[in-house]
């Protein structure tokens, strides 16, 4: 056992720094593999670890698995919060391998993403020279291939070296962003680690390998049932007859050759990708098979939760739910690790069939409590859309409400399928959607509408919440504002900020949108905004930047519940707008009562916000909706 610079913090310490290094090679890394299925591998090995206790020196310590579980149980973990840059993976070291769990969990990386930006570089590489505190050193790449046991002392102690860097690099840095840095969102990056690092949901195998072999088979004669031959696959129009014959609009694009329409098949086009996850399962086996991929995305999602499962430590099925913490600059939760639990499918032939997988612990339920058109709620109260936001408190029917006005017809007699239209009108149309998406959204539900029908629906929308269409238009002011460098309010007060000095939106959160780069060109008609992402730039405008806020401003929300919900029981999952729990079965009323109390719950600066919310429990989560 190797350790250097030994110097203890005693009990009561606040804050321990950490970082892990790991054998490495060319095929087996994070570059290649999951967080998870790279530290659950049986090709994983720690060869040492810095920590710094508070603001003490930081040592190096390198040795057997033993060796390591004895120095680092020698810390006061149940009084400390762990310290990382990317905790995800160092957290999950530390609890998968060495049975340890701090008091909480704080992340350099998560909260670099909410300071500066989902587009802003957040390694530790780039952070250093971003505040000038010093270089990531290049020791790593000297270890790539080389066991523990493969160094000598003199190479040992340069990896040392460079780990201790990394160490001080961290602490440096939270004490840099920390400072301006929420307290409440620092307990949120705790509880999305946890979700991870310590995981409670667990996976039916048996279920899971099930699907699989349906979901083969299913592929297999969806094919045969197409008649498709390689050659129709590989042409562009040909494949293009196929979506046309399954009622799927072909993504389109403009040449950069010829400056014409043509089709958006190719493997990086955005359109084609979409179809790699449609809603329909022949249409993502066409898509598939085009690429040449011998899996479709449900069977490679299958795969990985049974390979995820199989893992597992003594027996148990754990699925380790990776929720990236501020994912887009809106602060939304998005999936990570490759398994993107955000969008598992609900609809269709393969409808809650990955859901139903994830189930309770023996003796426990899982609670799902859903947040009620949050979206829709928080975008007629910001509008000051006071007839709306009067419906929602009284817990009207919203959509029949939409539906009566648009058919000229009593509320009492709506059918079914009006009410569908007018469901999609208020959830489609706040944010300044055109009678050809309309069409579009309806069709993805097999509803058919002609576009002379949609652009009256729209007009009808429009007319009848007048104060959303105008604050569409307070919207366009202020991305101009925010072009010029003037000071602007946008919607109810005390709600936002903008701040032209910095290209952003302050949301209640205290965080913010960026929008870096913004600037404008005179279009055909009028300026038209764009702003800088990895991806290149982005159009924003009016009814955009409303939809942005708007869910901003419901995951400001959200995450407070989750906070308070997270209080009394343990929070394993978060998807969209709803929260999910994992309690004892003899504890499932009162968790119930008090998860759907929270999620009525607002903060003082929503006052006056009608949100309501729903819940559904079961052993398995596919059995809460």
């Amino acid at each position: 056992m190797r350790v250097s610079c030994v110097r203890r913090g005693d009990c009561g310490i606040d804050i321990i720094t950490l970082d892990f290094e790991t054998y490495y090679d060319k095929d087996f890394s994070l570059r290649k593999l999951t967080t998870e299925e790279y530290i659950r591998s049986l090709e994983f090995e720690v060869i040492g670890v810095g920590i710094k206790v508070n603001n003490g020196l930081t040592e190096w310590a390198s040795g057997t698995h033993e060796q390591m579980k004895e120095y680092l149980d020698g810390f006061d973990w149940e009084n400390s919060s762990l310290l990382c840059h990317n905790t995800m993976f160092d957290g999950a070291i530390l609890n998968w391998i060495y049975d340890i769990r701090p008091r909480a969990y704080l992340d350099t990386l998560c909260i670099a993403r909410a300071l500066h930006g989902v587009e802003a570089g957040g390694s530790l590489k780039a952070l250093a020279t971003r505040y000038k505190i010093g270089e990531k050193g290049t020791a790593v790449t000297d270890a790539i291939g080389v066991h523990r046991w493969e160094f000598t002392d003199e190479e040992l102690d340069l990896y040392g070296d460079y780990c201790i860097n990394d160490v001080e690099l961290t602490y440096e840095l939270f004490g840099l962003m920390g400072n301006a840095f929420p307290r409440t969102e620092l307990k949120i990056i705790d509880l999305t680690l946890k979700m991870f690092i310590q995981p409670i949901i667990e996976l039916n195998v048996p279920l899971l390998k099930e699907h699989l072999e349906d979901t083969k088979k299913l592929k297999e004669q969806l094919i045969l049932d197409a008649g498709v031959t390689k050659k129709d696959l590989m042409s562009g129009a040909k494949f293009a007859v196929l979506l046309e014959e399954l009622e799927v609009k072909v993504p389109m694009k403009v040449s950069p050759t010829t400056g014409k329409d043509t089709f958006a098949l190719a493997k990086t086009d955005q359109g084609f990708i979409d179809l790699l996850e449609h809603k329909d399962p022949r249409v993502q086996v066409l898509a598939n098979a085009r690429l040449g991929n011998k899996s479709t995305l449900e069977e490679t999602r299958t795969q990985r939760f049974i390979s995820i499962a199989e893992r597992g430590e003594q027996g148990k099925a754990w699925l380790p739910v990776p929720i990236k913490y501020y994912a887009a600059h809106t602060g939304r939760f998005g999936g990570d690790d490759k398994i993107n639990l955000q969008n598992l499918p609900s609809r269709g032939v393969n409808g809650k069939k990955l859901k139903r997988s994830m189930i309770a612990p023996q003796g426990h339920v899982i609670i799902d409590c859903d947040s009620s058109q949050i979206e829709a709620r928080v975008l007629a109260w910001l509008a000051g859309q006071d007839d709306l936001v009067q419906a929602f408190a009284n817990g009207e029917d919203v959509y029949k409400q939409m539906a009566a006005i648009i058919y000229g017809i009593a509320v009492e007699d709506v059918t079914k399928d009006q009410r569908f239209v007018g469901k999609t009108t208020i959830l489609g149309c706040g944010y300044g959607m055109g009678a050809v998406r309309f069409v579009d959204q309806l069709k993805a539900f097999d509803f058919e509408m002609d576009i002379t029908e949609a652009r009256r629906v729209i007009n009808i929308y429009r007319e009848t919440y007048y104060r959303i269409v105008g604050l569409w238009n307070d919207a366009k002011f202020t991305i101009q504002n925010l072009v010029d460098g003037n000071g602007t309010e946008l919607g109810r007060e005390g709600v936002l900020k903008v701040r032209p000095e910095l290209s952003a939106i302050e949301l209640p959160s205290e965080l913010l949108m960026r929008y870096d780069d913004l600037c404008s060109e005179q279009g055909e008609r009028g300026p038209e905004y764009t702003y800088k992402t990895r991806k290149g730039r982005t159009r924003i405008y009016g009814g955009k930047l409303i939809e942005n806020v708007c869910q901003g401003i419901a995951r400001c929300i959200i995450a407070e519940q989750m906070l308070k919900i997270s209080t009394r029981f343990k929070v394993v999952l978060t998807v969209h707008d709803s929260v999910a729990c994992c309690v004892p079965e003899e504890q499932e009323e009162e968790a119930r009562a008090y998860m759907e109390e929270c999620m009525r719950w607002l903060p003082v600066w929503a006052d006056g916000l009608p949100i309501d919310c729903e819940s559904g429990t079961g052993q398995a989560y596919g059995d809460c909706e």
